[in-house]
């Protein structure tokens, strides 16, 4: 039997190619203990990947490299990877994942090219009109919530969003072990009634399927965890995300200068230092590491171009998770029921 093959695009991430090569590390250390037998596919320019892994210890790092002469830029166009940048690391690491030289491609990149790339070279799921990209958000409860779609379809159908849901829920029930995902959809008021045409039709959907539905959510119960998995189209998912990441930002800026009015409060801050970095923790988009793509034929992790090696690490575990538990199967058999 094959280890699991993971192929990175080391060339992706804002600090690439180290913080990718020291997240595969990281993550070789916890299969090693998880007697998990994992290779790593280092797909950039050879020569910057030696270079960085000068000095750098790494006793269980099972690697091979194939160098790609170009890479995709963050400002590149996504659509036009296929055409133009097929030496690029991006391109070259889903074809080989298409291939089946490896069994996930990962990658801190270009995230539009990443999803248009893996599209046309991978294909669909049968039963799939459009992949979804989503994300983790944290909750009052503790556990995450999904968020599905963040930017991957601006313009939703309701057959998209009910396929989504479908999604989302296979991966919460495999992935996050929730044995019945509450599924929620993002409207501006909880009536059935409420919202545009689109949305109206999409709760019809949801509401006669055998999902967990509770209904529609407001934006106020995405953080207090009233759904496990949330579904809107990738205008409004997109906006939510944004408007999440700068949180942590926000939060730190508010303690910064609530410290900084005088000595008393100094004082307050540093002794609630620890729990204030406990509570920011669940914030940090380092502790998700990245975000599957769901729908596409492969296994497609897309984590954050400022990703660290936490980030990489979690995302390549990610990965093998979602090979494991053989999501894309599930999907496939989930959207052909659907349709019965």
């Amino acid at each position: 039997m094959h280890p699991i093959r993971i192929a990175i695009d080391v060339m992706g991430g804002d600090f690439a190619p180290l913080n990718e090569i020291q997240g595969a590390i990281l993550a070789s250390e916890k299969f090693k203990e998880q007697s998990l037998d994992v290779e790593f596919l280092f797909v950039g320019k050879e020569q910057d990947i030696r270079n960085a892994m000068k000095g750098l210890s790494y006793p269980h790092l099972r690697f091979t490299i194939q160098h790609a002469d170009d890479v995709v830029s963050m400002h590149d166009d996504p659509t036009s990877v296929i055409k133009s940048k097929r030496q690029s690391s991006l391109f070259m690491g889903i074809d080989m994942h298409a291939r089946g030289n490896a069994d996930a491609f990962v990658s801190a990149g270009n995230t539009g090219a990443v999803m248009s790339t893996a599209t046309v070279v991978l294909g669909r799921i049968k039963g799939v009109s459009r992949p979804t990209i989503g994300t983790f958000l944290p909750t009052q409860h503790g556990r995450p919530v999904l968020l599905l779609d963040v930017g991957a379809t601006i313009e939703c159908k309701p057959r998209f969003l009910f396929e989504y849901a479908i999604m989302g829920d296979v991966y919460s029930k495999i992935v996050q072990g929730i044995e019945q995902p509450k599924i929620g959809l993002l409207n501006i008021g909880e009536e059935e009634t409420k919202g545009i045409e689109p949305i109206l039709q999409t709760h019809a959907l949801l509401k006669e399927s055998t999902l967990n539905f509770i209904g529609n959510v407001e934006g106020r119960d995405v953080l207090a965890g009233t759904a496990d998995v949330v579904i809107c189209d990738g205008f409004v998912g997109n906006i939510v995300l944004k408007f999440a990441e700068s949180m942590l930002g926000l939060l730190k800026a508010k303690i910064k200068g609530f410290a900084s009015s005088g000595i008393l409060n100094k004082l307050m801050v540093m002794l609630m230092l620890i729990p204030l970095k406990k509570i920011l923790k669940d914030f940090d988009y380092q502790e998700y590491g990245g975000v599957p793509l769901l729908g596409v034929n492969g296994v497609i992790i897309i984590g954050h171009g400022k990703s660290s090696p936490l980030a990489i690490q979690n995302m390549l575990i990610r990965a093998v998770e979602v090979i494991q538990g053989n999501v894309n199967a599930s999907i496939k058999q989930a959207l052909a029921e659907s349709t019965n």
